[in-house]
């Protein structure tokens, strides 16, 4: 394990109450999976609502919470680096699991929102939720989730005292693993997570895994709305 040298600042909203600082990482992911999990267990035609009372959810404990932002710190060198890993990662996303037949960890709810939804305006606002929640929302949220908190959280109880980017070896396969088994195509985002890692050991920027992450997403949305392919939706 690596132990932060004494001359690097903290990393995180450190002067908030420890006994409280997890919750800005944990609640809005805790608020995401619950929510998706009622997506998947609830009536086919509940699931716009659902999906907009989520994106409302999620982004209002993301503002709640947004000491932790700090943890995202701008840097258009990152940057940069993050836009390429996110185009490579989304390449690898659609490419792999087309040509590697494996097993999917269930499946996503393939809504083709343009026979679905009949009506132009609420079409148009549950894309716009839709490529917010994708591109903006979800990404903010697991980069502070996986690779803020828990990636420092496995590798050392006393997480918050770790600079971004620091990690043990074995907290970064568990990492990359359970990221594998939140998703459906586990293998392709197994691959995604071990990028972002890596992308994070290179720069110590959570802010150019939240470029890479929204870069990958946003490719996504535009590949499925160009393809119809709903099932990577």
């Amino acid at each position: 394990m690596e132990t932060a040298p004494e001359s690097n600042p903290p990393s995180s909203a450190e002067s908030a109450p420890s006994s409280r600082l997890w919750l800005a990482y944990v609640a809005p992911m805790a608020a995401f999976l619950a929510l998706t999990g009622l997506e998947g267990a609830t009536p086919r035609g509940w699931y716009v609502g659902l999906y907009l009372a989520k994106v409302g959810l999620v982004s209002l404990l993301l503002v709640v919470y947004r000491a932790a932002w700090r943890d995202i710190r701008p840097s258009g060198r990152a940057g940069l680096l993050g836009l390429l890993i996110g185009l490579a990662v989304f390449a690898e996303w659609v490419a792999l699991d087309k040509i590697i037949p494996y097993p999917h960890l269930g499946s996503r709810t393939a809504l083709d929102p343009f026979a679905a939804l009949p009506s132009p305006g609420v079409r148009a606002a549950f894309l716009a939720a839709r490529l917010f929640g994708l591109a903006v929302m979800v990404p903010v949220m697991e980069e502070l989730f996986w690779r803020s908190f828990l990636l420092r959280y496995v590798t050392n109880p006393n997480w918050s005292a770790l600079p971004i980017g620091t990690f043990s070896w074995g907290a970064f396969a568990l990492v990359a693993g359970a990221f594998g088994l939140a998703h459906p195509e586990w293998l392709v985002a197994v691959i995604c997570a071990v990028a972002y890692g890596l992308l994070l050991r290179q720069t110590r920027s959570l802010f150019a895994c939240v470029i890479a992450h929204a870069t990958t997403n946003l490719a996504l949305g535009l590949y499925v709305l160009l393809t119809h392919d709903w099932r990577y939706w």
